[in-house]
């Protein structure tokens, strides 16, 4: 009976993270996106902090 109930989680688990990929077949790519100037990488849609005026 353990087993059973184990084996489920697990097949639940696999089809969980194979769903994960599928929705978001791009996100790596788009993580990797760093900035021409600088090399940084950009957090968010915003400019990155090389390119903002230090007024």
């Amino acid at each position: 009976m353990v087993f059973k109930i184990i084996s489920v989680f697990l097949i639940f688990m696999m089809v969980l993270a194979l769903f994960g990929r599928l929705r978001f077949p791009g996100q790596q790519k788009l993580n990797d996106i760093k900035c021409p100037k600088c090399g940084r990488y950009r957090i968010g849609k915003g400019p990155c902090a090389c390119e903002k005026d230090r007024s």
